[in-house]
């Protein structure tokens, strides 16, 4: 769970500059919610916001499964609203990168 951890700690430190040398150059995030997709550079502007704004806290976080090809983890968010959502992650490695991430989410009671 290497790779998994870093990503975690970088998130939960909000450290975007220790966050992405993690992605490969060719990353792609597919919003499977809303049909959308980032490339590293939008991803990164994202993330920027996310951290700056404070709009959202992870309530918990949890690796499934990792090898050297993928990771599945899931979390749920809180938002300013008190309304939580949960979210599967599936990560595609390649280099040691994360090439491709894909999200799911559910909006919780």
């Amino acid at each position: 769970m290497k790779l998994h951890k870093a990503i975690k700690k970088a998130n939960d430190e909000k450290d975007i500059e220790s966050l992405m040398p993690l992605y490969h150059e060719d990353f792609e995030f597919v919003r499977h919610q809303s049909g959308t997709s980032l490339n590293k550079s939008e991803y990164r502007v994202m993330i920027y916001y996310n951290s700056a704004s404070n709009t959202s806290s992870t309530v918990m976080s949890r690796c499934i499964y990792e090898n050297d090809d993928i990771i599945v983890d899931h979390s749920v968010t809180r938002f300013p609203d008190s309304s939580r959502e949960s979210i599967i992650r599936v990560r595609m490695i390649e280099d040691g990168k994360i090439i491709r991430m894909e999200t799911g989410a559910t909006m919780m009671k």
